[in-house]
């Protein structure tokens, strides 16, 4: 009876979309949907509203409530504007920037969204074509504008695309703007109530005029150019996997000095089809390797690669027996923090108030390098929209001078308020520089952080489980977790449990205490007796529920990394028995 039920509500629903709000094409892709006696496509496209989440829109694009088309984007955009017109109703102008990616359809939803926002009286500065995510975010506060958005699903499969909204500082938008932008979004009925008519003449074509100031800012987080000068042949492998890197970042290296840059040139052709990898997302080997084949046979220093909007690096480089390995989320972030604060301290550049971020679920080795160094270090949810808001609750009294999370993205400066892989290919390309200059490799680097702070092995485990029942399980396991919670992981008791949801820790003891944070979140963390921590969260963008592992171990010499990763890994997988994941 449940099914039953479930096809007559997404039959009455699917039926709204078949009036003359709705374009041709869509009411025939509705109508073969209704009419097919399989109601599986016609279950996934309307059982629910693709949501607007507190991070804007993602989802599989097609037909339907639930799915990214014109119709759901020009819903956010129409809610947005209005929220914008109530907000800054005083401003005798609003205005906003508006990007997107390579992806199919990004170039039509970001001009659906301009014509908008225009027809709601709202100014807008129109990329020509694809650009980063942080150059829109730079653009917003050098425009001065209230709001931005960037249509991009990140390092998703083709089959996606996404809807970022920004605010007037240049990060994700935060409360209460979030929930005031849902509910305006949430009381868009149906097309008729978009105004789908643009105003051309409130609508600004903007490009090169933004690059080359960006770029010059960006130039400035550089912290030894003379380093720069002496490796300038330093051999560097990029890939922009088909995206918006290859507008800024062979740019960015050359304006910082680098002269030996090779970029994979089939992966240089701008495609929202990807068609040289199974996903463009810098975090799997896979997309990666044909930069690794080419840095093989020019024998390269490093490789690196950025995602379809240019926010996220991923990594790899030759280890000590010359082998080529990628340097995970985890290992990226310690590395530009750890280079970061050497450096600034080695060159006179370190303030008593300068501080770093990172997020709740990546390595605690960051703690231990901003620790013994004094620097000050901040803990905050995942989520750039999160160092953002340490940048702005610190502005004009702390420097703040990196960021990141174990998601492969980091921010080197302030100027932009989300992850900018323009800037860290750029900060990358230095590090190896100077490591080189001192006669050592990447792989070198992280070595010796090891053998300094002690050694930690980070594996993310993602539990995917797609469509309504995939939901629901994930909810099911949070809500085990909770009620069972675990007394040890991989055979170390755990001291201190965290959640996030009731901002309650509680200690081995049963001792129960507050934790500080801004809101509550669907995070738990389980940390152990022999400094394993754990964190289970459900991916606010993904069908999926991720868990975080770190196990810690001693390194005694930078020779002494095998021996301890593979201790390291026997402790992974109890730790996985433990999960049953």
């Amino acid at each position: 009876m449940e099914n039953e039920e479930l096809i007559q509500q997404v039959t009455e629903k699917a039926k709204k979309w078949l009036t003359p709000a709705y374009d041709a094409e869509t009411q025939a892709e509705v109508k073969r949907m209704l009419e097919n006696e399989d109601k599986t496509d016609l279950i996934e496209a309307f059982y629910k509203d693709l949501e607007f989440g507190t991070g804007g829109l993602r989802g599989i694009m097609g037909v339907g409530s639930n799915r990214m088309n014109i119709y759901t984007v020009g819903a956010a955009t129409q809610g947005l504007s209005n929220y914008l017109n109530k907000n800054f109703k005083d401003l005798e102008q609003i205005a906003v920037v508006v990007g997107h990616d390579c992806r199919n359809n990004s170039r039509l939803f970001a001009e659906i969204s301009a014509n908008i926002f225009s027809a709601n009286g709202i100014k807008v500065y129109l990329f020509e074509d694809m650009r980063p995510t942080p150059e829109m975010s730079f653009a917003i506060r050098h425009l001065g504008c209230q709001s931005g958005i960037i249509l991009t699903a990140s390092h998703n499969p083709k089959e996606y695309n996404g809807y970022k909204a920004y605010w007037d500082d240049g990060a994700q938008v935060l409360a209460p703007h979030d929930k005031g932008i849902i509910d305006e979004v949430n009381k868009i009925a149906s097309a008729a109530d978009i105004k789908f008519e643009g105003n051309k003449e409130l609508i600004q074509v903007i490009g090169e005029d933004i690059d080359s100031i960006y770029l010059d800012k960006v130039h400035t987080i550089s912290i030894d150019s003379e380093v720069i000068k002496r490796q300038k042949d330093l051999s560097i492998v990029y890939t922009p996997i088909h995206g918006t890197g290859m507008m800024l970042i062979p740019r960015a290296l050359k304006q910082w000095g680098f002269e030996n840059v090779h970029c994979v040139p089939e992966q240089m052709v701008k495609s929202g089809d990807f068609p040289t990898v199974i996903s463009p997302n810098p975090e799997n080997a896979e997309a990666l390797s044909m930069a690794i084949d080419l840095a093989k046979k020019i024998d390269a220093d490093i490789v690196m690669a950025s995602d379809p909007d240019a926010d996220r690096v991923g990594m790899a480089c030759k280890n000590d027996k010359g082998e080529w390995v990628l340097i995970n989320g985890n290992q990226t972030c310690l590395l530009f923090l750890y280079y970061i604060i050497k450096n600034r301290i080695a060159m006179g550049k370190m303030k008593d108030n300068d501080f770093i971020v990172k997020t709740i679920v990546t390595t605690e080795l960051i703690k231990a390098v901003a620790d013994k160094n004094k620097i000050e270090m901040r803990d905050c949810y995942t989520g750039f929209k999160w160092i953002a808001r340490e940048i702005r609750l610190s502005e004009g009294k702390q420097q703040y001078i990196g960021g990141g999370e174990e998601s492969y993205g980091f921010l080197a400066e302030d100027f932009v308020r989300d992850k900018d892989a323009v800037s860290a290919c750029a900060l990358l390309a230095e590090i190896c520089a100077w490591a080189k200059d001192r006669g050592k490799t990447l792989f070198d680097v992280l070595m010796d952080i090891y053998v300094e702070y002690g050694f930690s092995k980070e594996t993310t485990v993602n539990v995917v489980k797609p469509g309504k029942s995939g939901a629901d399980e994930i909810k099911a396991m949070m809500e085990n977790f909770r009620a069972n919670p675990p007394k040890e992981i991989g055979g170390s008791k755990v001291i201190l449990a965290k959640d996030y949801k009731t901002l309650k820790a509680t200690d081995g003891e049963g001792n129960v205490a507050d934790i500080d944070m801004p809101e509550t979140s669907n995070v738990l963390q389980y940390f152990t007796e022999d400094g394993t921590k754990i964190s289970v969260r459900p991916s606010g963008t993904e069908p999926k529920i991720k868990f975080y592992m770190e196990v810690k171990g001693e390194m005694g010499c930078p020779k002494c990394y095998d021996a301890a990763n593979a201790a390291a890994e026997e402790k992974v997988e109890a730790v996985r028995k433990s999960l049953g994941i």
